[in-house]
């Protein structure tokens, strides 16, 4: 069976695609990052693609009329580079209809909260904030909404009296660069299966 071709869409540093570019040269998982895209030129994101050498592509969201249009340009790409699976990587956009229709059930994402605790921007903050005993972080597919799509993963991080919001982020982000790529595979193998909202793993 052929390697699965991602597309990661980053809106910034990328050590969710590290993970995953890591998790891929390592044979860990039987995948291909085909190509990378960020809505931010300046995103290190690019960097570490054009440094693993893979195509590293940018477009500006003020250069097209409407999001419609700016998500076409998007799907052009992927399509170009073949990609199969769609990963969002701190990509800080809502993914609208274009996107969605065109990769039914084959666009994820990666929150650092425990969904549906804590969805949108600063999950680690509003976690510490609210003062739970424990956070931790999702893999997801992607709909409409923001942060409301099937879970797919989830890994538990506790929270310490002495942590701070840093302590915490950096916690649940090793988790994340665990769970992200966990996620990409069972996908990669077809071991997914999605009824409504539930999202069972086939043995």
């Amino acid at each position: 069976m052929g390697k699965l071709r991602l597309g990661v869409l980053a809106s910034g540093r990328g050590s969710n695609l590290q993970s995953i570019m890591d998790a891929a040269k390592a044979g860990r998982i039987n995948v291909e990052v085909a190509m990378v895209f960020s809505d931010n030129k300046d995103a290190f994101a690019l960097e570490r693609a054009r440094k693993a050498g893979i195509p590293a592509l940018h477009l500006n969201p003020r250069d097209f009329g409407s999001k419609d249009e700016y998500e076409q340009n998007i799907l052009a790409l992927l399509h170009e580079h073949g990609v199969q699976l769609v990963c969002l990587a701190g990509y800080m956009r809502i993914i609208g209809k274009v996107l969605l229709e065109a990769y039914p059930n084959m666009i994820i994402n990666i929150h650092p909260a425990l969904l549906p605790a804590f969805a949108g921007l600063h999950g680690q903050q509003q976690a510490w904030d609210y003062g739970v005993k424990f956070s931790g972080c999702t893999v997801h597919f992607v709909d409409e909404g923001m942060d409301t799509g099937p879970i797919i993963i989830q890994a538990v991080v506790p929270v310490y009296d002495d942590d701070t919001v840093d302590s915490l982020a950096d916690r649940i982000l090793a988790q994340e660069h665990k769970i992200y790529p966990q996620a990409i595979e069972l996908i990669a193998e077809g071991k997914l299966k999605l009824v409504g909202r539930k999202v069972y793993t086939k043995q």
